[in-house]
């Protein structure tokens, strides 16, 4: 089977798009299948990781242009996203995969809707969308949504009715190295001890939120015990003053750059400080309690849906509330309130999704 991901990483995207792919693609050649991805060539697109994974990349070339509805107004936040007008894409993507025996075509894309999902499925038998937004029409008989309180209502119109839909995190695309260590997370969360923090705000990071947060955590763990891991990206525009910082603080201080160990930081943190994307998914595998940052918009939902489990408290957009984060990290330091998160955070998922998602594109390939 030769499956195709049309998804884009970028600066101001992120990576999380083209990760979770990948995530799905090492998966299936595993199970013996052969995977292409065509991505934007957007600064950040992160194509050396797709070629390194032994999977063949195609770069289209930046033309940033936004795509505009009939008003010539633009349609969405996330157009812009996309590097070009959607009727290029979709000629683009066309004309690289006609000449290939593709089974599926997976996109995941907040820029690209039902219009160019139409023209893909001219030269291509099956067609997958990984969203999280619910909020476009699609044109495909399978669509993921690993987001937690997803319902089937929530795709009512926006998805012809027979796509299967897969919904909530037990779909989640964790790479199985999580699933691996869930066990042994579990069992070190007994006794709810709080000695290391674990800070992740993204790769890049535009805004500083670590450097703030960081700033908070000098102020209410002042002459504590405690040590933390900041995980950063190299491309990161504060990484220098990060570092920098690190040095200065009352409490032992590790910055990580570019780490392929996710899954063992969070093994030995007892809390995290991080924001409301695909992590998240990740931290709930691996019952690491979390205080999150809602770093976008379409972040929101998750995060209330996380903090309604019990799994997650929300203390901000920006990091500014230091007396929420002052308030929350003495809370935690009670063992019962820590492994109540603990527990909540482990229910969410078990970390065995791309499994779920890989077997269901086979089958239906079949």
């Amino acid at each position: 089977m030769l499956v195709v991901f049309r998804a884009d990483a970028s600066l101001e995207m992120g990576s999380g798009h083209v990760m979770r792919c990948l995530t799905l693609a090492d998966e299936l050649k595993r199970e013996g299948h052969e995977c292409h991805f065509i991505c934007r060539q957007h600064d950040g697109h992160l194509g050396n990781v797709i070629v390194n994974k032994g999977h063949t990349l195609y770069l289209l070339p930046c033309m940033p242009t936004v795509s505009l509805n009939g008003h010539g107004e633009v349609e969405n936040g996330y157009a812009n996203w996309l590097g070009a007008h959607w009727e290029q894409d979709a000629r683009q993507t066309c004309e690289l995969i006609s000449s290939l025996s593709v089974d599926w075509l997976v996109v995941d894309h907040y820029g690209l809707d039902f219009r160019w999902e139409q023209e893909i499925l001219k030269v291509v038998p099956e067609l997958m969308v990984i969203d999280d937004l619910a909020n476009r029409k699609h044109a495909c008989s399978l669509l993921l949504d690993q987001n937690l309180g997803r319902r089937v209502r929530d795709y009512c119109g926006l998805v012809p009715s027979a796509t299967t839909l897969l919904l909530g995190p037990s779909y989640a695309l964790l790479r199985p190295a999580f699933g691996s260590y869930r066990d042994s997370s579990i069992r070190r969360r007994a006794k709810g001890s709080m000695k290391k923090i674990l800070i992740s705000l993204g790769g890049t990071d535009q805004s500083n939120l670590t450097g703030k947060v960081l700033d908070q955590l000098a102020d209410v763990l002042n002459n504590q015990e405690i040590e933390c891991d900041v995980v950063l990206g190299n491309q990161s525009p504060h990484l220098e003053s990060i570092r920098s910082k690190s040095m200065d603080l009352p409490f032992k201080t590790r910055v990580l750059v570019n780490v392929s160990d996710m899954e063992q930081l969070m093994l030995q943190a007892d809390l995290s400080i991080g924001g409301a994307g695909g992590t998240s998914w990740e931290r709930c595998c691996m019952a690491l309690p979390t205080l999150v940052l809602v770093l976008a918009d379409n972040q929101l939902p998750g995060a209330k849906a996380l903090a309604a489990q019990g799994a997650a408290v929300i203390i901000g957009t920006k990091g500014s509330d230091q007396e929420g984060l002052r308030y929350e990290l003495n809370r935690l330091k009670r063992p019962e309130v820590l492994k109540s998160m603990s527990d909540a955070a482990a229910s969410v998922t078990d970390g065995k999704g791309v499994f779920r998602v890989a077997q269901h594109l086979i089958r239906l390939f079949e």
